[in-house]
């Protein structure tokens, strides 16, 4: 019972990380229809980021580990502008010259972050209370799984306030849905675009931070790891889902850990056994094409 309960309680806690990083994309593609796959980079330099701010002001306290995450979701939140301003902007609706794009862009950043910090993996420390368990019905749980299942909530939450009950939000959504009409009563579009990439490099610059705490290293393939499973989330909840999303990085997190335990390590095998079952059998993915 215990193990099953320190399983579930993994899983969620892998799902949140799964989920701050696929929120980026399914938001960014779900308004936009661009597939980033430069996606993983934002994560990596947020990761890097919260390490280095932290490391000056304190990684073992809490002001260091706060302002450290302020530096990651900043840090992911301005590459991803500056990514969507100075190469995506020119190339929506050609969706093959995107994914060149944002391709290149990840292995250019990753070069990059290897230049700068190396290709090994820096060891990460934070707060004590994040590398400490909770005994939760005999099951000791790390309390990092409580705190990345929390900012997922929060991410969550935030997105979809913002996108219904925000003035921009309202301009996004209008703009998706007939962006020269929008452009016709004066309201430029490309800036509220530009804020939608920003957004999602902002989750997935926190996604960086808490993945470097939850792994406890952060290292120049900390990015690409975790966005094949955000990509494989992605499509299995619906492309361009947010709450499609945050269903399918609960369902795949648990069955990978659950796999994993009593399949012999082979929980990535199961995660994509079970997204070919869904492209066969619902292509569309659990809840379609539906933004938030």
């Amino acid at each position: 019972m215990n193990n099953v309960l320190l399983l579930a309680i993994t899983g969620l806690g892998l799902g949140a990380l799964y989920f701050l990083v696929a929120s980026g994309l399914s938001l960014i593609y779900g308004l936009m229809g661009v597939l980033n796959f430069a996606h993983g980079a934002f994560l990596m330099f947020g990761g890097y980021a919260g390490y280095e701010v932290s490391r000056l002001i304190g990684a073992s306290t809490w002001p260091g580990f706060a302002v450290g995450a302020i530096a990651g979701i900043l840090t992911g939140a301005a590459i991803a502008a500056l990514t969507e301003f100075l190469l995506v902007r020119r190339l929506y609706e050609r969706h093959i010259e995107q994914v060149l794009v944002t391709v290149g862009l990840a292995l250019a950043l990753g070069a990059l972050a290897s230049g700068i910090w190396g290709t090994d993996a820096i060891t990460i420390t934070g707060p004590g209370w994040m590398s400490e368990v909770t005994v939760v019905l005999g099951a000791r749980v790390p309390n990092i799984r409580f705190l990345t299942i929390v900012a997922a909530v929060g991410v969550l939450v935030a997105i979809v306030a913002f996108l219904r009950f925000t003035r921009y939000g309202l301009i996004i959504r209008a703009g998706v849905e007939n962006r020269s009409m929008v452009t016709a009563l004066g309201i430029d579009v490309r800036k509220a675009f530009t804020l939608v990439f920003a957004l999602g490099g902002a989750a997935a610059g926190l996604g960086g931070v808490l993945a470097s705490q939850f792994y406890s290293i952060v290292s120049p393939h900390l990015g690409p790891s975790l966005l094949i499973f955000a990509f494989i989330v992605t499509v299995i909840g619906g492309l361009g889902s947010l709450t499609g999303a945050a269903i399918a990085s609960v369902l795949v997190a648990l069955l990978q850990q659950f796999v994993n335990f009593y399949g012999q390590g082979l929980g990535d095998f199961a995660v994509v056994l079970a997204l070919a079952l869904v492209l066969l059998i619902r292509p569309k993915g659990i809840m379609g094409r539906v933004a938030a």
